[in-house]
Parts: structure tokens; sequence; C-alpha cells
């Protein structure tokens, strides 16, 4: 009997549909954790400094995209001595190969962390086969 693997992909950079930005600045691919659980896929993006009102995510024809808009820290009134923590947004695209039910898909940001679940359609849910006796 065959096993059906699951696959999230990034797209090459050559590939990648860009946002239209807003404003100038840095972007970054936030790290990203990808586990596959029996009912869906939980993806864990590392995005600090963003709040959940200002991360949009789609997921259309297979595509997921994340984007996160990162305020800029008020710096006015201050003499910088030492910049090491870069601000910037986050931007991240993956292919998912896996049938998910985009309905169904809900996200939380908590921490710097967003956990997004994306459950899977009914069909491809693994599932057991009694045997009876004949």
């Amino acid at each position: 009997m065959a096993t059906k693997t699951t696959e999230m992909q990034k797209k090459p950079q050559a590939e990648v549909s860009r946002a239209e930005r807003t404003r100038s600045g840095r972007a970054y691919l936030p790290n990203v954790d990808i586990v596959e659980r029996k009912d869906e896929l939980l993806v864990l993006a590392d995005v600090p400094g963003a709040a959940p009102g200002d991360i949009d995510i789609h997921f259309e024809n297979g595509t997921l995209e994340i984007y996160a808009k990162v305020q800029p820290r008020n710096r006015e009134s201050a003499r910088m001595l030492l910049q090491e923590y870069g601000i910037g947004d986050f931007h991240r695209v993956f292919e998912v190969s896996e049938a998910v039910d985009a309905a169904r898909i809900h996200a939380d940001c908590a921490d710097g962390v967003l956990t997004l679940h994306l459950p899977k359609v009914e069909a491809v849910k693994p599932r057991k086969i009694a045997v009876k006796s004949g």
C-alpha cells in the first residue's frame, strides 16, 4: 500500500510574487516550522514586533502567503549607541501540496510567533478501515 507524503515548498526567489510595499525599508523572511498532524498542517512563523492586526495571510490555489508589517520603533528622542536589531516587515510564500480546507484556516499571534492552522480536507485525512469477519 502506497503512502502519501505531504509537502510544503518554498517558491524560488524568482517566482515569489512580491507584495506591494507601501513603505521603504527592510523585509525579512521569517523563520518557519511546519508540522504535519493527522488533521492539519501547523505553521509556526517568527514575526517579532508584528501586531495581530498587521498580519495578512492569503491562501489561494495552493499558495500560502504570509505578510507581517512591523511598526518602526520611536527613537526620535534617543541617541542610539549600538543598533543590532533590524526593523522590517516579514514576507514568505509557500506552495502547499496538501488539500487544505481554506474555509477553516485560522491563526493567532502571541509573543512574536504566528501560529497558523491549515485543516486538511476530509478526503485526504488518514482513516482506519475496519475489517469484519465474513
